[in-house]
């Protein structure tokens, strides 16, 4: 058993919301050893940044992770599911196509799918990408099953994750963090104590006069970065020069008709629109940068662009785009919004948040705190956030339009220098290569880089060492393997209800 004296017994996490109550959960699950406390302090006076919100496929794993059932969380947080991302406007104005989750067909003796389907579109149409894809075929039907344990290819593809309201996950996590032992104190804070020999925070004070000490924090302020960055500096890093959009409005709608198992972004003048469909409504907000657009205009045009009534007047989010120097400076740990801030193109704020949680337990440390963990902790931040930067970034350089000055902008804009290699690649044979933990993978810049005209030269010889009427037999019966696979699913309000996962006032809501 390890000294008590050496050992981090009090957690405190600074701010509620998604970040906070997320890492609330986790820490209690995981931490909690009978002399380790979980404190989480927020404030009823501070809102947070709460939208309907879209995710990525690994939440599914930090939600085992956490012994979370499915059914129960779609129904608390009026969930459905997404399978990809549709992207309008983006290439070209009328261009559409769907970034799904999963891969692309299958690689046949080793040459990866997607080369050969380069080549028989030198032979002749082989059909769009999209139809050799199980979540892009059930996605472009509406359709969704989940795949049990034991499912067999096609249905096994089948990837997904969700969309649901922000607010209710943010009290969904919170029932089960204090079932789990954590520890709310409602108040805001006002002080800060440091130690004077090693500058660790030792304690914060509320307003109350209360005070609450800790071993380790972490800051889930969100935008201001409480401890992370008003009291210990860490730094900023900003990217608004690749990424210049900083500012969203968001307004939710009525729900019309059942809602569609993907994120659909549609590109504007100077931004672009999302549209996020939930069981009782339906999340919009128009994404833009100020120095194109102004907010009058900004707003002008994502109403004039829903599909049903706004049940709310559209909220302004201002941000920032780029990370904190060090996630981890001292004894404190920075969280979500407080830690950076990527726009929402690829829904990747919650994963950024899992990810740091499942870092720092990975790497949870002792007293004193070892240099050498913190750094890796940094390393692998700083890694996570260029990877994603870098593929958001491709969106808008991968651009032909020049109709507006913002997308003139983009598409002549200077790019990291990672970034234009991976282009590079990709222009003289299609190549796709995955370094080290990337987050997206081949399928990911496979889609934006074909569904925004970014055509390769040539496509790589080797796929020119198999039988073309072997491979097209092939290619044939996959594509027709997905379509069958997707036809016998139900849609997606269906399955809901049959999984149990359907919230019954969502329901009487969209009937209404």
């Amino acid at each position: 058993m390890k000294d008590s004296v050496t050992e981090i017994n009090d957690v405190v996490i600074v701010g509620g919301g998604t970040a906070g109550w997320l890492a609330a959960a986790a820490c209690s699950r995981f931490l909690a050893n009978g002399r380790r406390r979980i404190t989480l302090i927020e404030s009823d006076a501070i809102g947070t940044v709460g939208v309907g919100e879209a995710t990525i496929p690994p939440i599914l794993n930090f939600n085992r992770m956490l012994d979370i059932d499915e059914n129960e969380f779609l129904r608390a947080t009026r969930g459905t599911f997404k399978l990809g991302v549709e992207f309008v406007n983006w290439g070209r104005v009328g261009g559409r196509y769907l970034h799904p989750f999963g891969s692309y067909g299958h690689d046949l003796h080793g040459i990866p799918f997607h080369q050969l389907w380069l080549r028989e579109r030198t032979h002749g149409d082989p059909g769009d990408i999209a139809g050799y894809s199980m979540s892009a075929v059930a996605a472009a039907l509406g359709r969704f099953g989940r795949p049990g344990r034991g499912a067999k290819p096609p249905l096994s593809e089948l990837f997904y994750a969700f969309h649901f309201d922000a607010s209710l996950y943010a009290r969904f996590l919170r029932t089960l963090a204090e079932r789990q032992g954590t520890i709310r104190r409602e108040g805001r804070i006002t002080g800060v104590e440091r130690d004077g020999a090693s500058g660790d925070v030792a304690a914060v004070r509320l307003e109350s006069g209360e005070r609450i000490a800790g071993d380790l924090f972490l800051d889930c302020s969100g935008f201001r970065g409480l401890l992370i960055e008003q009291e210990l500096g860490a730094g900023f890093e900003d990217w608004s020069h690749w990424l210049p959009v900083d500012r969203a409005i968001a307004v939710p709608t009525a729900t019309i008709g059942a809602p569609a198992p993907f994120t659909r972004s549609t590109a504007r003048d100077a931004g672009w629109q999302w549209r996020i469909p939930l069981q009782h409504r339906t999340g919009n907000g128009h994404v833009f940068a100020s120095a194109f657009m102004d907010e009058e205009e900004a707003r002008r045009i994502l109403l004039a662009n829903l599909e049903s009534e706004p049940l709310a007047d559209g909220r302004v989010i201002p941000f920032r785009t780029g990370r904190r120097k060090l996630s981890w400076s001292h004894n404190v740990v920075a969280l979500g919004l407080s830690s950076g801030f990527l726009e929402p193109l690829e829904s990747t704020s919650i994963h950024f948040i899992q990810n740091g949680i499942q870092r720092l337990l990975a790497l949870f440390p002792d007293k004193p705190i070892s240099p050498l963990e913190r750094d890796e902790y940094n390393r692998g931040m700083r890694d996570l956030y260029e990877d994603v930067r870098d593929f958001i970034i491709l969106h808008y350089k991968a651009t032909q339009r020049d109709d507006t000055p913002f997308w003139r902008h983009v598409a002549a804009m200077d790019i990291p220098d990672s970034l234009a290699r991976r282009i590079e690649l990709w222009r003289l044979h299609g190549r796709i290569f995955r370094e080290n933990a990337e987050l997206f993978g081949a399928t990911s810049w496979i889609a934006v880089m074909l569904g925004q005209n970014i055509w390769p030269d040539r496509y790589d010889p080797v796929a020119d060492t198999l039988d073309e009427a072997k491979v097209a037999a092939a290619m044939a019966e996959m594509r027709a393997a997905y379509r069958r696979a997707a036809e016998r699913l139900p849609p997606q309000d269906e399955f809901l209800r049959l999984a149990g996962a359907w919230t019954a006032d969502a329901a009487a809501e969209v009937a209404a």
